[in-house]
């Protein structure tokens, strides 16, 4: 399994950016796929989900509204457009599949990619 994200950079408060992932080695159309961010001194955050196809989408209060995922399964790829940028923002972002333990979401696979920095500063 391999995730590489990519897209992260530096932007101002109320700006935007357009973070991408190419995953490989595994059944990429057969899972749900996910964001997560990780903040300095914070636990990694689900910040989003989309369905196999595309039909069904989820994101938690602190993004909704703001950030929309996506996702192109010939080319295994799956992206992540965030608007209106917030100083809180700021963190790692990694993509990955999940699976549903318990009928909660939760990691696939224990690999994780090096993720990719967002920061949001003014």
């Amino acid at each position: 399994v391999q995730l590489v994200e990519s897209g992260g950079g530096l932007v101002q408060p109320g700006g935007s950016l357009r973070l991408s992932c190419v995953a490989s080695g595994f059944s990429f159309s057969s899972y749900v796929m996910s964001w997560y961010r990780q903040a300095p001194g914070k636990e990694r955050e689900l910040v989003a989900t989309i369905s196999q196809f595309g039909a069904g989408e989820k994101y938690p209060d602190s993004v909704k509204g703001r950030f929309t995922i996506s996702r192109d399964n010939p080319k295994n790829m799956v992206y992540l457009q965030m608007n209106s940028l917030k100083l809180e923002d700021t963190a790692v972002y990694y993509c990955t599949a999940l699976e549903s333990y318990n009928g909660l979401p939760r990691p696939r696979f224990d690999a994780w990619g090096q993720g990719t920095q967002v920061t949001v500063s003014s």
